[in-house]
């Protein structure tokens, strides 16, 4: 069997500072929003004093309090059918706020054929905070579509890249259950063929995985 260089792509994404950077926080790219103002309706009018004495009594209900383990969100043979001769276990991406972020990342290149999987979750202050960064990332996306059923919504999106003439192809489901987030990347490529796999393959693959996670955190609830 001869020996084919990786292109740089691929190269890169192997580097874990990359992909901690690139790929294992994606979700952390949108802009966070500040927690929900507690609603509030005036009845009688108070007086200055009172206004400014009295405490809050609203608090912010919070359906998920921290993040599930990411490699144990996704079904060992699930692993073994998108990320063929990847390790099961994974490897959990170090993170700042482990309570509230976590990533966990498995790749493989079995003979020519290349896949990658992340699993993210991150969990916010609010379902408020989360529905707007979920729409963030919707912002920087094109071309994908809803995926029904899937959280409170969920969007999915596939992209082809080219880069010296090897194709690779990536898909990226976000959902927002309550206050959390979800994010699945998913991506392929053929070093023989130098194509990638077809859109149909990487969207039900990435789609798959999104639903095992988001069904591992809703079982992690309380």
């Amino acid at each position: 069997m001869r020996s084919l260089p990786l292109p740089l792509a691929l190269t890169a994404r192997l580097s874990p500072v990359v992909v901690l950077a690139a790929a294992g926080w994606a979700l952390s790219s949108g802009p966070l929003a500040a927690p929900q103002a507690a609603e509030h309706k005036p009845a009688e009018e108070k007086t200055e004093t009172q206004s400014a004495s009295a405490p809050s009594t609203s608090t912010v209900s919070k359906a998920y309090s921290a993040a599930p383990a990411p490699c144990e969100s996704v079904a060992k043979k699930t692993i073994e059918s998108l990320v063929p001769g990847a390790k099961t276990a994974g490897k959990e991406i170090p993170s700042t706020d482990s309570e509230l972020r976590r990533t966990c990342s498995w790749n493989a290149l079995k003979g020519y054929d290349y896949r990658w999987l992340d699993v993210s979750f991150e969990v916010m202050e609010s379902d408020d905070a989360a529905e707007k960064s979920y729409e963030a990332h919707l912002d920087k996306k094109s071309g994908g579509g809803a995926v029904p059923g899937l959280g409170d919504s969920a969007y999915s999106v596939v992209n082809l890249t080219t880069e010296d003439k090897q194709e690779t192809r990536e898909g990226v489901v976000i959902a927002r259950a309550s206050n959390a987030l979800v994010m699945i990347t998913y991506n392929g490529s053929d070093f023989e063929s130098k194509k990638a796999p077809g859109t149909d393959t990487i969207n039900k693959g990435a789609i798959k995985a999104a639903k095992e996670a988001v069904a591992a955190l809703e079982s992690d609830k309380g």
